[in-house]
């Protein structure tokens, strides 16, 4: 990681901390200046002191996924399930315990394998910056078991002339190892009370090299375009988002099929005021995505024509949210509720054979509703944000058909899942202490307790058909969910300090988070391998006699990351992040699926007054801590070297180059997933590589 990357996370939350604080600003307390000079800061103040940040503009692009960008941040680490389909993991928790939204909206994504989590809708050439909460989210962006993601678009902001101005913000980047390259940004007007931005994004790679060859099936192609506008008079701001994107035919190779599509509309309307002592907010959303992937355009085709698959997939999402603030005792009381409503439907077919298809996934409706209160202020000395928030769930699922040419067995299947009772409701809390305070020498206190909440996701609890849909999980297992799941709690413990001298910086944070009801596979009955029910008859026929079931289980994650750096000689510096976390069961001996392994990343970076030079080391350790459950393999540990500079060329021009994989090492990164294409120079079966040694340029062009 580059220092500039280190440097805006430390700030970022640090700085935010001062402003929550009242505090003076850095550059006035004695802290270095060259510290100051990437922050971002809104002009917004805000009660959290913890918040990462990090901007694309301010780290290698590491291929097309965002999520990518969010793994270069203390406890964060990139789930790899295709060029556009990786995962964010934070702190051991990646896939839907992780609330990622993008631009401030909150919505379903379409695969059943999570082929499109929400990052795969935040191009990098259109991302202004990715927000992370720190160690847990705060109960107004709603529940779940981890720190919040939001990736914020650029946008034509309000000036503070009554005269219209045109800007721009555009980027472009090639790069070597996947021919790849994307063009992007943002175009528009604005003044003091009225804002208009065009937007548009394309993305096209080939296949990945790594240094015995090519990794097959990891192309991409993306297109984004929309617009966004805005209003003001007086107290009152009224905003418009609206977006396309496309995903053309994108290679999976966990996975048993690949993206043939995704068509995807997102809108979005919000509306603040400030009425006197009282701020009230309001935005609200929708989603639309339709998706397709099959098992024979990208990769080579079954050599049967019984074993041809394509799915359709299809995901609405409404969402609506709105908020009061005002002062209270001696702090901030914000109250609200919001609700999300998703709709979806997954359809298996064989083009083929028209009489072959299976509502795998049948009308399903998720519905949540939720009440919320956080105040922010101060108590008995310290800092304070607390709250604590009420969500009422509710979800059922159609009936399941099938075509004619489905065997027996299937069809037993559907007529046990339709005589059920597929209704469920359950009513969740979630509640939030975090306490952090200044002393007067370079240290500030952090503590944070917590109480946190996840509800079964729609193939968690209405797979009635054995498949390998596992929302991303990519272990080459088949699941069936069960109607019967319970919502996950995490009780959550962090401790932690920021230090920060002249010369010198250290953000270790210590955490731990006992989840009772964890959701995860477990053998579908006693005798494992043994054919004795339907469900694994059925599971046998697809190649997997040994299926697994969603249930709930016993865990914990614990663990410590850490971010920090140094002044060392002139303008010459040295910054590094370390994260660690370790995944268990409580229930039996075994550890959690896919778990980051120990890392460490360090750059020296020397900075000039218009360009600074960055060398980076990424260290991973072994890790040995597997899943037996998940059939999960070991992993070596594996050192990296990279290269990149960045230049300013003129105001408004920039320009950063650099080199990946300097000595084109081989290695594998233990959160990618294992190689599922045939006549790929990566075994089938074994886990894919990681990138070798490429070339990258990049240009932004701003007003």
């Amino acid at each position: 990681m580059s220092f500039l990357t280190f440097r805006f996370s430390l700030l970022s939350s640090s700085v935010l901390a001062c402003l929550a604080a009242s505090a003076p600003a850095l550059a006035g307390d004695g802290a270095d200046p060259a510290l100051l000079d990437v922050i971002t800061v809104t002009g917004q103040r805000t009660s959290s002191p913890a918040l990462d940040t990090v901007a694309p503009e301010f780290a290698p692009p590491a291929g097309a996924d965002a999520a990518g960008l969010v793994a270069r941040l203390p406890g964060a680490a990139l789930i790899d399930n295709g060029s556009l389909s990786g995962q964010v993991q934070y702190r051991g928790l990646f896939g839907p315990r992780v609330a990622v939204r993008v631009d401030g909206q909150s919505f379903s994504s379409g695969g059943p394998n999570l082929m499109d989590p929400p990052l795969h809708y935040a191009p990098m050439p259109l991302i202004s910056r990715i927000e992370v909460d720190r160690g847990v989210s705060p109960v107004r962006s709603g529940p779940g078991l981890a720190g919040g993601v939001n990736a914020v678009f650029k946008r034509i902001d309000f000036s503070d002339d009554q005269k219209l101005e045109p800007h721009y913000d555009v980027t472009a980047i090639g790069r070597s190892v996947d021919d790849s390259y994307s063009v992007g940004g943002v175009a528009g007007v604005s003044n003091d009370t009225f804002r208009f931005n065009a937007l548009a994004s394309y993305e096209k790679g080939e296949s990945i090299e790594y240094p015995d060859g090519e990794i097959a099936d990891t192309s991409h192609e993306r297109l984004v375009y929309g617009g966004s506008l805005g209003f003001r008079q007086g107290a009152h701001e009224f905003g418009f988002d609206l977006r396309r994107q496309e995903t053309d035919p994108t290679g999976n190779p966990p996975f048993a099929m690949d993206i043939r599509y995704f068509d995807t509309n997102f809108m979005r309307a919000t509306y603040a005021a400030d009425l006197g002592s009282v701020r009230f907010d309001a935005a609200f959303g929708y989603a639309d995505v339709s998706h397709a992937m099959n098992n024979f355009d990208l990769r080579p085709a079954p050599a049967d024509m019984t074993r041809y698959r394509e799915t359709f997939a299809k995901a609405e999402t409404f969402t609506g949210e709105a908020g009061l603030s005002f002062n209270f005792g001696d702090g901030v009381l914000r109250i609200g509720g919001d609700y999300e409503d998703a709709n979806k439907n997954v359809r298996i077919t064989n083009p083929n054979n028209a009489n072959f298809f299976i509502e795998s996934l049948p009308d399903v409706d998720m519905r949540r509703y939720g009440l919320f209160g956080e105040w922010n202020g101060q108590a008995l000395g310290w800092n304070a944000e607390l709250g604590v928030r009420a969500d009422w769930h509710e979800a059922e699922a159609g009936a399941a058909t099938l075509g004619s040419a489905l065997p027996m067995g299937p069809q037993m299947l559907a007529m046990t899942f339709n005589a059920a009772d597929r209704r469920w409701d359950a009513t969740t809390v979630d509640a939030v202490v975090r306490l952090w305070r200044e002393t007067e020498g370079p240290l500030t206190w952090r503590v944070t307790l917590a109480r946190k909440t996840r509800a079964p996701g729609y193939v968690e609890r209405f797979s009635w058909l054995p498949t390998e849909a596992s929302a991303g999980l990519a272990d080459g297992n088949t699941y069936v969910g069960d109607l019967n799941l319970k919502p996950e709690v995490a009780w959550i413990a962090e401790a932690g300090v920021d230090w920060r001298t002249d010369n010198f910086y250290a953000r270790p944070t210590i955490f731990y988070r006992r989840i009772d009801d964890y959701i995860q596979g477990v053998p579908y009955d006693a005798t494992p391998g043994v054919v004795d029910s339907m469900v694994e008859m059925v599971s046998s026929m697809n190649g997997d006699a040994s299926p697994l079931r969603f249930a709930n289980v016993d865990a914990r994650l614990y663990g410590v990351d850490v971010d920090f750096g140094a002044r060392l000689v002139g303008p010459l510096r040295a910054d590094g992040v370390i994260s660690y976390v370790r995944g268990e069961r409580r229930d039996i001996d075994d550890n959690l699926y896919r778990i980051a392994p120990p890392r460490m990343n360090i750059g020296l970076t020397w900075e000039g007054d218009a360009w600074s030079a960055t060398f980076e080391s990424v260290l991973a350790a072994k890790q040995d801590k597997v899943s037996a459950t998940n059939s999960e393999a070991v992993t070596d540990g594996f050192a990296v070297f990279n290269l990149f500079g960045d230049l300013t060329i003129a105001d408004g021009v920039a320009l950063s180059a650099g080199v990946e994989n300097l000595f084109d090492e081989r290695y594998e990164e233990h959160l990618a997933g294992y190689n599922r294409v045939m006549g790929s120079d990566v075994a089938l079966g074994a886990r894919l590589p990681g990138s070798g040694r490429g070339a990258f340029v990049r240009i932004r062009l701003s007003r």
